[in-house]
């Protein structure tokens, strides 16, 4: 029985957060249109923004050079300095994951910039 209900209770969370964003935001945009306000709001300027397949490609191609790179020094401070491998993987693979995506984070700024 309970395994039928954690993947339940996933789905029913999952759909309710995307019911209540996509509700809301039809009713922010319904009020501003009652207001009288220009549609091309809501797109924003998206002249000047990169693809989105260019910065998806950019973070996942960051995100696994950092897991490769997190995985190669856990293995550097196991081997060469006694590092616990329970520490020295998990620790460096997030490590690098999150300076992976940080600098994938900075890089697509400057995309949208040029």
């Amino acid at each position: 029985m309970d395994r039928v209900l954690i993947p339940i209770s996933m789905f029913l969370a999952i759909f309710g957060i995307v019911y209540l964003f996509l509700s809301t935001r039809n009713k922010e945009r319904l009020a501003l249109i009652e207001k009288g306000a220009d549609a091309s709001i809501f797109m924003g300027d998206r002249s000047n923004r990169s693809p989105i397949w260019k910065v998806f490609l950019l973070n996942l191609a960051l995100l696994l050079m950092a897991i490769g790179l997190g995985v190669f020094i856990a293995s550097i401070l196991q081997y060469n300095l006694g590092v616990d491998e329970d520490v020295a993987y998990p620790g460096t693979i997030f490590l690098m994951s999150g300076i992976g995506l940080f600098v994938g984070f900075n890089m697509t700024k400057n995309l949208d910039k040029n």
